[in-house]
């Protein structure tokens, strides 16, 4: 293969492989949710769709994905009446507040 062709050929693949881990449907890291000192559940690369519940409720999540999330108290990603949902940045770590109970589920925040 001539050197230009063999050139274009490597630069189309890296724009496809660029372009295909741009569109991944998994956060890239780490959700690790606690009970106290407890480790309820610990999440590697979640899929950033649909809702979802802790095993049972948690005090603090650490947030080690490259993602910001949404914590609920309730199970289904909702926010209860006079409620509402805690924003949880990229590298964050939350504790729960005694007045919200404890969180219960988790979506990624859009965009």
């Amino acid at each position: 293969m001539p050197p230009s062709r063999l050139l274009a050929a490597l630069t189309g693949i890296t724009l496809l492989g660029i372009a295909l881990t741009a569109c991944q449907d998994q956060a890239s890291g780490q959700i690790v949710a606690r009970n106290g000192f407890r480790i309820v559940e610990t999440l590697s690369n979640p899929p950033i769709h649909d809702c979802h519940r802790f095993p049972e409720g948690v005090t603090h999540v650490d947030n080690q994905t490259q993602s910001s999330l949404l914590l609920y108290t309730t199970p289904d990603c909702t926010v209860p009446p006079g409620g509402q949902s805690n924003f949880l940045d990229i590298g964050a770590s939350d504790q729960v507040v005694r007045t919200t109970g404890l969180w219960r589920s988790f979506s990624f925040a859009p965009g």
